[in-house]
């Protein structure tokens, strides 16, 4: 199996203003403390506003920077030293973007008539109840929402997400002008990764999911090819059936692998590495390997396929079931209040907890866990709670109702360079810089290999393209301890703690 592609260095996923307070400090940050962790950035929704109903994945200008936390300026600041990614919210902006707000109360008289998408767009000769049923959402109930225009009529918007995120028609020439003038944005501030948020949503068809349709995957080929023509490489977000991730893999730069996170908790509950090594064998290499992310956990990623119940997921049924319950004990219960129905988002893909918690706040299973991640091939992605370790924000949770914020703190000064100090940060900063360092983890070609062990102990191995250097991770997913053999040209060196890295 074929190891990491080139910029495969650990990446940190973050919120300027939740985490270093803005761009200028987040850049601050990067040189200081984090200084050697990172080869990369993923600076979540930095567009007006940073705290929309959806914490800024509901853009009102997606061409401006939030002047709260900084400028385009500094942006290309941070890309001299970093990669930088940012996102793309295609499917959808927010009920108060200028686009929407002027089509609203113009109608057809509208400079983007026709960049929004309504129902009649996709069902101009109606729906029957099975057209609507068969639409796939991540939220219960339609999605559709009703608005009066300036004209007097009143129109069904499709609106995917919440009612206030409107979806673009992105097939139409002025949705698609739209998209296009954000990558040349993009690539003038010199960000160089680009994840298309939401993509899966993007093209509707009737009669069909409305999800990952043949048709999807054409535009995620065009956009992608406008982003190629100007340096930037893409990143596809999509939760769903694993089988799906492998077919957009083969079509795209780069995918997610969402079904990670979920393994790893399984294999450290139970001391079991069997459906983790069985997804080491089939998985995409040119993948995003995550933890933890500004959403939650995924179980759909891990799970039957909800729209061919008849495709396995890579756990079976109770055992994914025993998953999600540890989860919430070892949170004690805090998981269970933001998820599902519980939270105002009604998440009804994954479990919203830090992932600190779900290994109950257990320092050596943690970093196991961050091990496991940075020796799976692909380029591995920190978000900034648990690049610090952090416990799960019940009182955010309590605040706004949205699941998802209990995943998301925000740092001052004092606690995020407190938190820097923890030991359990530190050991993990450790391993960063030894991942970003490593002579055969950093090398283009380098063969990764799951090599049989007991099913208790995960053993990875990587070697060098000429085999002149291996590398040898013994995980005791039981005992939660780990040796590493290195076999270089200049002898052999062993580590079995983190501290020792």
């Amino acid at each position: 199996m074929s190891g990491s592609p080139p910029g495969g260095g650990p990446q940190l996923i973050v919120y300027a203003d939740r985490f270093a307070g803005d761009l200028a400090r987040l850049r601050d940050l990067l040189a200081g403390p984090l200084a050697g962790a990172f080869t990369g950035v993923h600076v979540l929704p930095f567009y007006v506003p940073i705290d929309g109903a959806d914490a800024g994945f509901d853009p009102t200008d997606h061409l401006a920077v939030d002047p709260r936390i900084g400028g385009w300026d500094d942006i290309a600041a941070i890309a001299t030293t970093h990669d930088v990614m940012a996102d793309i919210i295609v499917n959808h902006v927010s009920d108060e973007s200028t686009p929407f707000r002027d089509w609203w109360e113009r109608g057809g008289a509208s400079a983007y008539d026709g960049m929004f998408l309504t129902f009649d767009a996709v069902f101009p000769d109606g729906a029957t109840e099975a057209d609507l049923t068969t639409v796939y959402r991540p939220r219960p109930g339609l999605p559709l929402t009703r608005v009066r225009t300036g004209d007097g009529r009143q129109r069904l918007m499709w609106t995917t997400f919440t009612p206030h995120q409107i979806d673009i028609d992105v097939e139409h020439e002025r949705g698609w002008a739209y998209l296009t003038s954000i990558v040349d944005r993009l690539a003038t501030a010199g960000v160089t990764f680009v994840r298309l948020d939401a993509v899966g949503y993007a093209i509707k068809r009737a009669g069909t999911s409305c999800f990952m349709l043949p048709e999807t995957f054409e535009f995620v080929d065009r956009l992608a090819a406008a982003l190629r023509e100007v340096g930037i490489t893409v990143l596809v977000e999509v939760h769903g059936h694993h089988l799906m991730q492998l077919d957009i893999a083969r079509r795209v730069d780069l995918v997610y692998d969402f079904a990670l996170p979920p393994l790893v908790l399984d294999a450290l509950y139970r001391g079991d590495s069997g459906p983790l090594r069985r997804w080491f064998e089939i998985r995409p290499t040119n993948a995003v390997n995550v933890l933890d992310t500004h959403d939650g956990i995924g179980v759909i990623d891990v799970g039957a396929d909800p729209t061919h119940p008849e495709r396995p997921g890579l756990l079976e049924p109770d055992r994914l079931s025993d998953l999600v319950e540890e989860i919430h004990r070892r949170s004690d219960g805090a998981s269970r209040k933001a998820t599902g129905a519980a939270a105002s988002n009604l998440d009804l893909y994954q479990v919203n907890c830090t992932y600190y918690d779900a290994l109950g706040q257990d320092d050596e299973r943690y970093l196991l866990a961050r091990l496991i991640q940075c020796l799976v091939p692909g380029i591995p992605q920190v978000y900034y709670v648990g690049l610090l370790a952090g416990g799960n924000d019940v009182d955010l949770l309590e605040r706004t109702g949205v699941g998802r914020d209990i995943n998301r703190h925000h740092y001052d000064a004092d606690e995020l360079h407190a938190a820097l100090d923890r030991p359990v940060v530190r050991r993990l900063l450790r391993l960063l810089r030894w991942r970003t360092s490593h002579p055969v983890l950093s090398t283009a070609g380098a063969a990764f290999e799951v090599v049989d062990a007991p099913p208790h102990v995960l053993h990875l191995r990587w070697s060098a393209p000429d085999g002149s250097h291996v590398l040898d991770a013994e995980i005791d997913l039981a005992g939660a301890a780990f040796s590493m053999v290195d076999h270089g040209p200049h002898g052999e060196s062993q580590v079995g703690s983190f501290d020792e890295l």
